[in-house]
């Protein structure tokens, strides 16, 4: 068990997210039970002064959550420097058989947090709030999500052995190595360019045309090509080496920390264009998710377009 001052900080609040959203997960149930806006109860008055305290909470933990999660993936690469063999975050995750996962459910909570907050800022903008019972319906489904986000994230701290010696990112998303995602990563580069090029190209189309289902539809799709061309290939570029695939060292100060850049691009630009299929926005509203959607993803793409131009442009070859 490693207790370094970064676990301590996430364990204290992960113990404060715990006990905050088991507050509001009650309030959240009984508002979902019992919730009438027709109602000019007793009961009705106090469950309208507790959905605004639930509503307080859920939003502070989500402003907490954001950064918190920079700062985690901030300590895993801190925690490279002690366990043998291990030359990034890559190699914590791998270290134990909680970390991948825990990875997908942080990045997973991050997505249906943000959609409780828009969700909720699209309610309080009428005078009856009808997404109450939706949003306080999805917070008890985020509550046990985040609860075994916070278990997880326990077991696999505890669970890590710095006298063991665990595989490097180079091993890890290389050719040879036996995972899926390797044999995705070794797909033909012409194959997956074509894709994520591909993909782009229809989802401009789709915010062109303001296909509204389309247009969230590929942005999930996009989500999941961005991640692996990154990894297989535009990741190569950012390094400068060919048989260098590792999703976290560009987060690192010597690449400048453009993967802090690219992370974020990705999540505001696929967010806010997968949010538009499942709440009602008027013209205006909609247009700016359209907007950023479309904006982030561009600068996403520009990004991580402009380093095979820049290393062909010095070296008149690519990797």
């Amino acid at each position: 068990m490693i207790l370094s001052p970064e676990i301590l900080t996430i364990y204290i609040l992960n113990a404060l997210f715990a006990l905050l959203s088991a507050i509001a997960f009650y309030f959240s149930v009984r508002i979902f039970l019992y919730w009438n806006e027709n109602s000019t109860s007793q009961l009705q008055y106090k469950l309208e002064k507790q959905s605004y305290l639930s509503a307080t909470i859920i939003k502070y933990i989500f402003a907490i959550k954001v950064p918190l999660f920079l700062f985690f993936i901030f300590t895993l690469d801190d925690m490279s420097n002690i366990i043998s063999g291990a030359m990034c975050a890559a190699g914590v995750v791998d270290a134990t058989v909680y970390g991948s996962y825990l990875l997908v459910l942080k990045v997973l909570n991050l997505y249906l947090f943000a959609y409780w907050i828009v969700l909720h800022s699209k309610d309080i903008k009428f005078e009856v709030q009808p997404y109450i019972k939706q949003k306080f319906g999805l917070f008890i489904g985020l509550f046990f999500l985040l609860v075994v986000e916070i278990i997880l994230e326990i077991m696999m701290f505890n669970a890590i052995d710095v006298t063991s010696i665990v595989d490097c990112c180079g091993v890890i998303y290389s050719s040879s190595s036996q995972s899926y995602l390797s044999m995705v990563l070794s797909l033909d580069y012409f194959i997956l360019l074509g894709i994520f090029y591909g993909v782009f190209l229809f989802l401009t189309i789709s915010y062109i045309f303001k296909l509204r289902y389309l247009f969230s539809i590929l942005n999930l799709f996009f989500i999941i090509i961005s991640l692996i061309t990154l990894i297989s290939f535009f990741g190569t570029y950012i390094y400068e080496l060919p048989t260098h695939k590792c999703p976290f060292c560009f987060l690192q100060k010597d690449y400048n920390y453009i993967g802090y850049f690219l992370y974020t691009f990705l999540f505001i630009g696929t967010f806010n264009g997968l949010v538009i299929a499942f709440i009602e926005f008027n013209k205006q509203e909609i247009e700016k998710f359209y907007t950023l959607s479309f904006l982030f993803n561009f600068l996403y793409v520009g990004i991580v377009t402009y380093y095979p131009v820049i290393f062909y442009i010095k070296n008149g070859v690519f990797l």
